[in-house]
């Protein structure tokens, strides 16, 4: 097992890893407050250091081009929510299909992998329509790329899946083969901490 299987197993950053990640998440944080007025960095940092496997997600979520930024804390659960705020979806996780499903249902010119299991992989969730449309309402997201989102089993059943962009000054929320991949599409997470 090489030493980035082995941090991948347990979930674990390096001391340095940690250090530079929750620089970045600061920084980010602090430069766009209108995500998340009325919160304070310091009750996030807190959150965050005392779980090391919710690091580790955003540590993953950051690596791969998501720009994690806190966009809500959810009072009765006592949870920060974070989402990816890259302006374009996370170039790490583009040319992806939906699911599993759709990778193995593949026979030729297979993606490397499905935005489900890299999500699950990564300890996030595709944002679904509507936590999409609250990150619109932030700000301006994928006005050249797409998104995956969670789709609903009905569709899911007869091969189909859902992604979204925003042009027009508007959301799109379009479907197609659940195995289909584009280089402009990748997919969104959420996690909460």
């Amino acid at each position: 097992m090489t030493g980035n299987e082995k941090s991948i197993a347990n979930k674990e950053i390096s001391l340095q890893q940690r250090e530079e990640l929750l620089s970045a998440l600061k920084a980010r944080f602090e430069k766009n407050m209108h995500r998340h007025k009325e919160l304070e960095w310091t009750k996030i940092q807190s959150k965050l250091e005392a779980n090391t496997d919710k690091l580790w997600s955003l540590n993953e979520m950051e690596s791969t081009g998501g720009e994690p930024d806190v966009v809500g804390y959810d009072k009765k659960m006592d949870e920060y929510i974070f989402y990816d705020c890259s302006t374009e979806s996370p170039k790490g996780r583009r040319s992806v299909c939906y699911d599993r499903k759709a990778l193995d249902s593949r026979k030729k010119h297979k993606p490397e992998n499905s935005a489900m299991d890299m999500a699950s992989a990564m300890g996030i969730e595709l944002l679904n329509e509507d936590q999409y449309r609250e990150l619109q309402k932030l700000e301006a997201f994928d006005l050249k790329t797409s998104s995956w989102v969670q789709t609903p089993s009905d569709i899911r059943e007869r091969g189909g899946a859902l992604f979204c962009d925003y042009r027009y000054g508007h959301v799109f929320v379009y479907h197609n083969g659940a195995d289909s991949y584009y280089g402009a599409r990748g997919f969104r997470g959420l996690l909460k901490v």
